[in-house]
């Protein structure tokens, strides 16, 4: 392990973040049967940074990042994020388990997961560098009853467990961005909040595609949204008939949830 010291103004930082406990963070990764503990924001805290395939932001207060943010790099892995230390190992083909500590239940909205190939170890990986593509994403499941049922409604039914499917073709070292947006105060500008998380992953396997070199719509972290989208600037307490996902595409002939009215 690294020992690290934490810079005095961050310090300062954290005696006057309020306790908050309402929003949560992935506490655990499962893949192959293997379950991972996850550090989450706690990791501050240690004497030394601990191994971790998650990585290390300032997201102490369990706070998120605001629209007004999305042009800067707080979007791409949450505030101030480093790579972790270590990846978790998982085969192509197959789904991930992440499991969240809590959500609070009157925070709906969409849940979205991206790639991002490294352009080497993800330990050493360049933020700026990540070239995300999506293959994941949940969103509306019943709007007929404002604010209407969403995929956070999902998880918190399946034991606060969301399932990702690796795509099969892949094979490397990649960072996943995972990401809930809570839509309950989006009916005013610069109102959703976005809680991004990124775990670096060894994908195993034979595949060999290259998604940002043959169609997939990649998109660096500053570019994923823009503060006026239709998904972002929207009032989820009115009667909803669909939900324009943020963000690009999913990628190739991955199919959309099939709670998600329009991916």
């Amino acid at each position: 392990m690294h020992s690290f010291t934490i810079p005095a103004i961050v310090l300062a930082a954290i005696a006057v973040i309020p306790s908050v406990s309402a929003h949560g963070y992935v506490s655990g990764v499962t893949s192959g049967g293997k379950k991972t503990t996850m550090t989450g924001p706690n990791w501050i805290y240690q004497a030394t940074k601990p191994q971790d395939a998650g990585w290390f932001a300032y997201n102490q207060d369990n706070g998120f990042v605001a629209p007004s943010e999305y042009g800067d790099q707080n979007i791409t892995c949450h505030k101030g994020a480093t790579p972790g230390t270590t990846s978790i190992t998982v085969a192509a083909g197959s789904t991930l388990d992440l499991t969240w500590n809590t959500w609070p239940d009157s925070h709906h909205g969409p849940i979205i997961d991206y790639l991002a190939r490294c352009t080497g170890d993800c330990s050493k990986q360049d933020k700026t560098k990540l070239n995300f593509f999506k293959i994941d994403a949940g969103g509306l499941v019943d709007g007929s009853s404002a604010p209407g049922k969403w995929a956070t409604d999902t998880l918190l039914a399946s034991d606060l467990t969301w399932k990702v499917k690796i795509p099969s073709n892949l094979s490397g070292n990649f960072v996943l961005r995972h990401e809930i947006i809570a839509l309950h105060s989006a009916g005013n500008a610069d109102g959703a909040q976005s809680y991004p998380q990124c775990i670096n992953l060894k994908v195993t396997g034979s595949g060999t595609a290259r998604p940002c070199d043959s169609g997939a719509e990649c998109r660096k972290g500053p570019a994923l949204y823009k503060a006026d989208a239709p998904g972002i600037l929207i009032n989820i307490y009115t009667t909803l008939t669909s939900y324009s996902m943020p963000g690009p595409k999913i990628w190739g002939s991955l199919k959309k949830r099939a709670i998600s009215f329009v991916a």
